[in-house]
């Protein structure tokens, strides 16, 4: 009984924290933390050694998620590469249009947290490093000429929509899906 209470506590913790901190920020409080997901300061520390601790296992938790939402499903496997590319911007057009939406939680991560060697951070980079490597490997199977610039050259697109998107300042709404065909078409990729 006390493992089930310490996962259902731990998952409470896990889930009000990436609420929270995508909500607002990865600067509020414990206290805020340990309210909003009904458990003690005491049982918390139990179970993490700090609030970032919490904050890079809220963010490894998602990345499964995060990875499924953007990922091309099967069907669209049997597509080409540069349909699998369009499929990571279209998915993010639609995400971007929910009123919830305020932009990528691990972009965010990262430019809130500036740190490096935040334990959150490394969660994070790893995220965009994934995404990276999608792209690239997209990009390479596709033909481009220069399969890692143009790996770059997406990140920059998603990353900037996402803040944007997120920020309320740009409706995504077919920006991202011609902007990223006019890189295919100029890299050369299929």
């Amino acid at each position: 009984m006390a493992t089930t209470d310490k996962a259902s506590t731990r998952d409470r913790l896990l889930d009000a924290a990436a609420e929270l901190f995508y909500r607002e920020g990865v600067s509020l409080g414990v206290e805020t933390l340990c309210r909003s997901a009904g458990v003690s300061k005491r049982s918390m520390y139990q179970l993490f050694g700090s609030k970032d601790e919490v904050l890079a296992a809220s963010l490894a938790r998602r990345l499964p998620e995060y990875e499924q939402r953007l990922a091309p499903g099967p069907q669209e496997q049997d597509g080409s590469p540069r349909d699998r590319i369009l499929h990571v911007f279209q998915r993010l057009e639609k995400t971007s249009a929910e009123p919830a939406y305020q932009g990528c939680p691990y972009l965010a991560a990262l430019v809130e947290l500036k740190d490096p060697e935040h334990p959150a951070s490394a969660v994070a980079r790893g995220a965009k490093e994934w995404l990276l490597g999608f792209f690239r490997t997209q990009a390479e199977e596709g033909g481009a000429r220069d399969a890692e610039l143009l790996a770059r050259q997406l990140m920059l697109v998603f990353d900037g929509a996402s803040a944007r998107a997120g920020a309320g300042i740009e409706t995504l709404d077919g920006l991202t899906t011609t902007t990223v065909t006019a890189l295919l078409d100029a890299s050369g990729a299929c």
